[in-house]
Order: C-alpha cells, then structure tokens, then sequence
C-alpha cells in the first residue's frame, strides 16, 4: 500500500500546514501549491513579475524568483525561496521582500493579495 507523501522538506510542510489552519482560501490554494511535487512548483523570473504585476501590488510566489530580468516598480512580494541575485535587483527596485509567513501576519485574511504562478 503506498501512501502520499509530500515534501521531504520540512520547513515547506510546517509551512503548508500554517497556511492551511488559516482556513482562508488564498493561503490554503499557496499550500496546495507549496505541497505539489518538486517538478510542479513555480519558478518565475522578474522580468515575468514584471510584466504580470502594477506598482504598489502586493503578490505572493509559492515557490523560488529567479533573478533574470529586471524590476521597474516597487511591488510588495512573498516568496519561499529566492536567488541571491533576484534579492539584490529587488532591493533595487525599492520593493519590500517578505516571507510567506510574514505576509500570512500581516494580512491574515488574504486581501489585495495577488498568487502569481
């Protein structure tokens, strides 16, 4: 009998687990996504945060921002996992970066969030 297993990471399944007792559906669909095998989840690259996001918009990425592309505005982001060099461009770019559980404190009922994937 096999049994579904989830994310050896630990860190990514106390994570998953903290989204989903929040009962809102914007962070249960982010653990949803945060639980999906490794070959699933979203990598994107800032020049796609770029052109899918206005300046001032808050997002969250279940998953890792690549560092190609540049960033033209300052957006609010949340994300598990980031390049080095995508931190530097987004600093940069005078956007506020977050951790997902940082942003789950702050707005903990999800509005004006925006899951980018």
């Amino acid at each position: 009998m096999t049994h579904p297993t989830g994310p050896s990471n630990i860190q990514i399944r106390i994570l998953a687990r903290k989204l989903w007792k929040t009962q809102r559906p914007i962070w249960r669909d982010v653990s949803k996504r945060l639980m999906a095998p490794q070959r699933n989840r979203v990598e994107l690259n800032l020049a796609k945060i770029n052109s899918l996001t206005q300046k001032g918009e808050t997002i969250v990425v279940p998953g890792k921002i690549l560092a190609t592309g540049n960033l033209d505005k300052s957006i609010t982001i949340a994300c598990y996992n980031m390049s080095k060099s995508a931190r530097v461009k987004l600093q940069a770019s005078k956007s506020k970066v977050l951790t997902i559980e940082e942003l789950v404190e702050k707005n903990p009922t999800g509005t004006g969030v925006r899951i980018l994937i």
